[in-house]
This record gives C-alpha cells, structure tokens and sequence, in this order.
C-alpha cells in the first residue's frame, strides 16, 4: 500500500480543495476520493466545477478546469478519526507553505475538522470564513464522504454552487495575509 497520496495541484488555481487525510483505499490505489460511496466527483459537476462527472483515475484532469485536490495530514487511515490531534500540528507548517507557494485564490475544506484543527477556531460556519489562510481565501465545505449522513447529494450541491459563484465573481489577485 502506498504511504501517501500525491496531490494534484499547479500554481494559482482558482481552488484548492483539501480533505482531511487520505482513505486508506485511496492511497493504496493512489486516486484521490476512490471509494464508490464518496460523492465528491459528482457533487463537483453537479454544482458546475467540472462539465462532466469525472472519474478517480481522472483526478488530474481537474486541473483544466482550475481546481486542484491535497490533504493536511498525509497520512492514510480508514476514518479520519483515527487522526492525533498532533499530526494536525505537525502538518500545519508544511500545509502552509504548500498554500503559499502556490497560491491558489480558494482554499476549499472538506469538512470543519481540519480547518478548525489548523486553524484553533472551534465555532466555524459553512462557507467564506473571516480570515485567509496561507494567503488564500478560505471557504468550508461539507465533506462528501458517504458517512457524512447529514448531508444529501443536493445540499452538497447547494453548498459547492456556493463556492463556484464566488469564484466566478472573486478578484483574480490571491489575498497576501
């Protein structure tokens, strides 16, 4: 099994959609949101990302379309529950950075925990947030993962649709804070 997935990223995306850590299943076939149950590839067409649902294995692709995947934390696990709280620390410098570099205008989070773990924020609102990160604007989304239950297929939509009309109207300059 691979120890980690690569990301698929390029300078100055429109966004960078980053997931907690890698699935263990992913990283052992190397393609991110792997697992049948995640809804990720059709949650981005449908809300307009992408003009097609795309597959795993045409994860790069998505770079044509200025959208780019990574992770905080590189390590696989089954659930990200299995995650130390640590591992979030250790990262964050290195996740930074890789932001910094390369500068994407959005930093899209699959779900609150790793934003609220790099960032110490505990109260965190679906959407825009107040403050940049790496020197990108940041916008929390609901993770697709199938075992997230508390959201169906057209609320995940509803929300991506959200981040894809922001980016349709953002000014192209990445933030510098």
């Amino acid at each position: 099994m691979n120890d980690r997935l690569d990301d698929i990223l390029a300078d100055h995306l429109d966004v960078l959609f980053c997931g907690i850590n890698p699935g263990k299943g992913s990283a052992a076939l190397g393609l991110h949101f792997a697992n049948r149950s995640n809804r990720f590839w059709r949650t981005l067409h449908l809300a307009g990302f992408t003009p097609h649902e795309l597959r795993p294995q045409d994860g790069p692709m998505l770079l044509h379309h200025g959208c780019g995947l990574t992770t905080v934390v590189e390590r696989p696990t089954a659930s990200a529950g299995e995650l130390a709280r640590h591992e979030f620390k250790d990262a964050a410098a290195a996740f930074e950075q890789k932001i910094r570099r390369s500068a994407p205008h959005f930093v899209a989070f699959l779900g609150k925990a790793g934003y609220s773990a790099l960032s110490g924020q505990r109260d965190i609102a679906w959407g825009l947030q107040p403050q940049a990160f790496g020197g990108a604007a940041v916008w929390v989304l609901p993770n697709p993962s199938g075992r997230n239950l508390a959201f169906n297929l057209e609320q995940l939509v509803e929300a991506y649709q959200a981040l894809h009309a922001a980016i349709a109207h953002a000014d192209p300059e990445p933030l510098l804070s």
